[in-house]
C-alpha cells in the first residue's frame, strides 16, 4: 500500500510579541494587578509560541496538542489586541500567517499521528479552513502553495486520504465484506474527485497526480475483491470471477504505468489467487455465465468522513492566558461608553452647580442672610465671620495664587508634548512625499497622509480641547482679577475686617418681626436643597455598571456591537432617576428664591434706611460674594490641575502612538528604498540598440572580388592560428 500525501510544513518568521503587546498592555490598562497579569500573560504567550514553532515537530501526540494550544491562543486574541498598520504593533498579516503556518502544521501532524483517532477528520478540515477563512483575511495575492485552487484539491486530497483510512481500520478489525466494499467504493470515488481537481499540476508536486490515480485504481479493485466474496457467499460464481478479473486488470494498470510511486504487490497475489481459485472451481464445478464487467450491479458507498469545521477550542486543556481581557470591539465600546456616562454625570453635575451658584448669587445680591445677621448695624455678621475661617483653612490668597501660577507651565508642556507629536507626523509624512514624488509608481507603499488622518483627527480634538481650556482659564483669572481684592480682606485678622467694615444706626426693632422670621425660615429651607444636591451628587458619581459583560453578550449573539443603543438604554436606566431628582431640585429652588425676594423686599421696606446702611449692606454684599467666588474659583482651579496632569498621561500615550507609527514607518521606508536601489541598480544603464551591419559585417571592397574557397592539407607541425592539427586533416582557408 502507498504511503500517504502529505504536504511540506510552512515555517513561521520570527515575531516579536513581548515588547509591543506589553506596551499596548501598560498603555491601556492602569497600573495594578491586572495589568502584571497581561504582561506575565504576553510572555507565556511567547514561550508557547517558540515551543510550538521553534522547535522541530515531534511524531507524538503531546506536540499536537502544543500546536492546538497555540492555534487556539492566537485564535482567542485576535480580537483582544490592535493588529493593524498604523499601529506599531504585530501586523494583522503576521498573525494570519502565525495560524496558516499552524494550520499546516498540526495538519501535518494529522497525517502522521493516530491514523485511528478523531484527529484525522479534523485534519480534513484544515485545507478547508485555509481556503475559507484565512485566505479572505489576508490583504493580499496569496502564494501558490496556499492559493485556492491548491489548498481546494489538498482539501479533497486529504478527504480521501480520511476515507482511506477508515478502510484500512475495517480491514484491520476483519469487518464484514459489504462495509469493506462500500467504503473501498467510496474511497475510490474521493480519489477521482482529488485527480480531477489537480488540473494546476505546477502547484502541486509531480508524484500527486500519479498516486492519486494508482490510489482510485487500488481502491477500486479492493471495493471488487471485497464485492468478488459476498458474490462467492451468494453463489454468485460467475460474478465473483467477473469482479476479481476487474479487479486484476486495475492492480496490472498500476503496476505498470505507476510502479515507481505505488507497490500493489501483495494485493496483486491476493487478487491473482483468488482468480485462479474461482477460475478453477468453476470450470469444473459450477459452469456459471460469467458476466461483462458493465452488466454488474454497482458497489454501494458509504461515506464515514466530511471536512470537519475548525472551531477553536481545538485543544480540550485550552485555557486563554487573557481570559479577563475583553475583545477590542468591547474595549472601544467600553471607551465610548465612559464618554457616554461621564458626558451625563458632568450634565447633571454641572446643573445643580449652576443652580447652587445662581442661589448663592441672587442672596449675595440681597445681602442674605448676613442682613438678617446684621441688625445692630456695628458687628461682623456671624455668616461673614464664617466665610472668612472658610477661606482661611484652604489657604487664602496665596494658595489661590499659586495655583494660577501653576496652570500656565501646565499649559505649556501639554502644548509642546502635541506639538512634538504633530512633528514627528509632519516630517515623516514630507519625506514620504518627497521620496513618492522622486520614485512615482515605484513607490508602491501607503501614503503617510491617509495613514495619519485619524491621529491628525486626534490631534486636533487636543488641540481644540486645550483651547477651550485657555479661555476657561481666562475667564477664571478675571473673576479672580474682580474679586481678589474682598477675599483678601476676608482673610486678614477679626480685627481688621470689622474695621474696614462701615457700621450703620441700630435696627433692633426688626429683630421680632414676623418678616425676619419668614426669611430666616426660608434661608433654612434653601440651605437643606442645597445640602441634599450635595448628597446627590455624591450618588451620581457613585453610580457604577459593568456594561463589558453586556457587550460580550452583545457580540457574541449578533457578532457586532451597537453601542449607543446599549449604552444609552443603560444610562437611562441608572441615571434616569437622579435626573428627575435633580428637576425637582431646580424647581424648589426657584420656588423658595421667588418667595425669598419677595420677602426681602418687605424686610428692605422696613429697615431704616441710610447712606450708612447702604454703605455697609454694599460692603457685606461684595464680602459674601468674595467667598463664594473663592469657592468656585479654588474649585475651578484644582479641577484645572487635575485636567491638564490627566490630559499630559494622555497626550504622552497618544505622543507614543505617532513615535511608534513613525518608526514602523521609517523601517519600512528604510527596506523599501533598499530594495529600490537594488533594483535600479540591476537595470541597465542604456535602452538597448541595434548596431550598424558595416560595423559587424564589413563589406568588401569592390576592386578586390571575394576568392572561392579551396582545400588544402597540412601536417600535424602545420599551426594555423596558434591551434594544433591532427595528420591530414583538411581545412578550408578563406583568403
Amino acid at each position: 500500500m502507498a504511503t500517504f500525501i502529505s504536504v511540506p510544513l510552512k515555517k513561521s518568521s520570527e515575531v516579536e510579541l513581548v515588547k509591543p503587546l506589553s506596551k499596548f498592555v501598560t498603555a491601556t490598562y492602569p497600573t495594578g494587578e491586572d495589568q502584571a497579569e497581561y504582561i506575565r500573560s504576553v510572555e507565556e504567550l511567547n514561550k508557547l509560541r517558540k515551543s510550538a514553532l521553534g522547535r522541530p515537530l515531534d511524531k507524538h501526540e503531546s506536540s499536537l496538542e502544543i500546536l492546538l494550544r497555540y492555534y487556539d491562543q492566537l485564535c482567542a486574541v485576535e480580537p483582544k489586541f490592535p493588529f493593524s498598520e498604523n499601529q506599531n504593533h504585530v501586523t494583522h498579516d503576521t498573525l494570519i500567517k502565525n495560524k496558516l503556518c499552524l494550520t499546516f502544521t498540526w495538519k501535518d501532524a494529522f497525517d502522521k499521528g493516530s491514523l485511528f483517532g478523531g484527529s484525522v477528520k479534523l485534519g480534513t478540515g484544515a485545507f478547508g479552513h485555509i481556503k475559507d477563512t484565512v485566505l479572505s483575511a489576508l490583504n493580499r495575492e496569496p502564494t501558490m502553495d496556499i492559493s485556492p485552487e491548491t489548498v481546494g484539491t489538498l482539501s479533497l486530497i486529504m478527504l480521501a486520504q480520511a476515507q482511506e483510512v477508515f478502510f484500512l481500520k475495517a480491514t484491520s478489525d476483519k469487518m464484514k465484506d459489504a462495509i469493506i466494499a462500500k467504503l473501498a467504493n467510496q474511497a475510490a470515488d474521493f480519489y477521482s474527485d482529488a485527480f480531477k481537481q489537480c488540473q494546476y499540476k505546477e502547484n502541486l508536486p509531480k508524484e500527486v497526480l500519479p498516486v492519486l490515480a494508482a490510489k482510485h485504481c487500488i481502491m477500486q479493485a479492493n471495493a471488487e475483491l471485497h464485492q468478488s466474496i459476498l458474490a462467492k457467499q451468494k453463489k454468485h460464481f460467475g460474478e465473483e470471477i467477473a469482479r476479481l478479473q476487474h479487479a486484476s486488470e486495475l492492480v496490472k494498470t498500476v503496476a505498470s504505468r505507476y510502479d515507481e510511486y505505488v507497490s500493489v504487490k501483495d494485493l496483486s497475489d491476493k487478487i491473482s489467487r483468488a482468480l485462479t481459485a474461482a477460475k478453477k472451481d468453476n470450470d469444473f464445478i459450477y459452469h456459471d455465465r460469467v458476466p461483462e464487467v458493465k452488466d454488474l450491479e454497482h458497489i454501494g458507498k458509504a461515506a464515514l468522513v466530511k471536512a470537519t469545521t475548525i472551531t477553536p477550542p481545538l485543544s480540550a486543556k485550552f485555557t486563554d492566558l487573557f481570559e479577563k481581557m475583553v475583545p477590542m470591539a468591547v474595549q472601544q465600546s467600553m471607551s465610548v461608553y465612559s464618554q457616554r456616562k461621564a458626558e451625563t454625570v458632568n450634565r447633571l453635575v454641572g446643573t445643580m452647580r449652576e443652580a447652587t451658584n445662581l442661589c448663592n448669587g441672587v442672596l449675595a445680591s440681597l445681602n442674605l442672610p448676613a442682613a438678617l445677621e446684621d441688625l445692630s448695624g456695628d458687628s461682623i455678621p456671624q455668616s461673614i465671620i464664617e466665610k472668612a475661617h472658610a477661606i482661611v483653612q484652604q489657604g487664602g490668597l496665596q494658595s489661590i495664587e499659586q495655583l494660577i501660577r501653576d496652570l500656565p507651565e501646565l499649559l505649556t508642556r501639554n502644548r509642546e508634548i502635541l506639538d512634538e507629536s504633530l512633528k514627528m507626523l509632519d516630517d515623516e509624512e514630507s519625506t514620504d512625499s518627497e521620496l513618492r514624488s522622486k520614485f512615482i509608481q515605484r513607490w508602491n507603499r501607503n501614503p503617510s497622509g491617509d495613514l495619519y488622518k485619524p491621529l491628525r483627527a486626534e490631534g486636533g480634538n487636543f488641540r481644540s480641547v486645550l483651547d477651550k481650556a485657555v479661555q476657561a482659564d481666562q475667564v477664571v483669572r478675571e473673576r479672580y482679577n474682580a474679586h481678589c481684592e474682598m477675599i483678601a480682606l476676608l482673610c486678614k485678622p477679626e480685627a481688621e475686617l470689622t474695621a474696614a467694615i462701615p457700621s450703620a444706626n441700630p435696627a433692633k426693632t426688626l429683630q421680632g418681626s414676623e418678616v425676619v422670621s419668614v426669611l430666616r425660615s426660608q434661608l433654612s429651607q434653601l440651605e437643606v436643597v442645597k445640602r441634599e444636591r450635595e448628597v446627590l451628587e455624591t450618588e451620581i458619581k457613585g453610580v457604577t455598571f459593568d456594561m463589558s459583560s453586556s457587550f460580550l453578550t452583545a457580540l457574541a449573539q449578533d457578532g457586532a456591537i451597537n453601542e449607543e443603543a446599549l449604552s444609552m438604554s443603560q444610562l437611562d436606566q441608572s441615571y434616569g432617576s437622579y435626573s428627575q431628582r435633580v428637576q425637582a431640585s431646580l424647581r424648589s429652588q426657584e420656588e423658595l428664591l421667588g418667595n425669598v425676594q419677595a420677602s426681602h423686599q418687605e424686610f428692605s421696606s422696613l429697615k431704616q434706611s441710610n447712606s450708612e446702611a447702604n454703605d455697609r449692606e454694599e460692603v457685606l454684599k461684595k464680602l459674601a460674594s468674595a467667598h463664594d467666588s473663592y469657592i468656585e474659583i479654588t474649585s475651578n482651579l484644582r479641577e484645572g490641575t487635575k485636567f491638564y496632569n490627566d490630559l499630559t498621561e494622555i497626550l504622552l500615550k497618544f505622543q507614543n502612538k505617532c513615535s511608534d507609527i513613525v518608526f514602523a514607518r521609517k523601517t519600512e521606508r528604510d527596506e523599501l528604498l533598499k530594495d529600490l536601489q537594488q533594483s535600479i541598480a540591476r537595470e541597465p544603464s542604456a535602452p538597448s540598440f541595434s548596431v550598424p551591419a558595416y560595423q559587424t559585417n564589413p563589406t568588401p571592397t569592390a576592386t578586390l572580388p571575394t576568392p572561392a574557397p579551396r582545400t588544402v592539407f597540412v601536417s600535424s607541425q602545420s599551426q594555423l592560428g596558434g591551434s594544433s592539427l591532427q595528420p591530414n586533416q583538411r581545412v578550408a582557408l578563406f583568403q
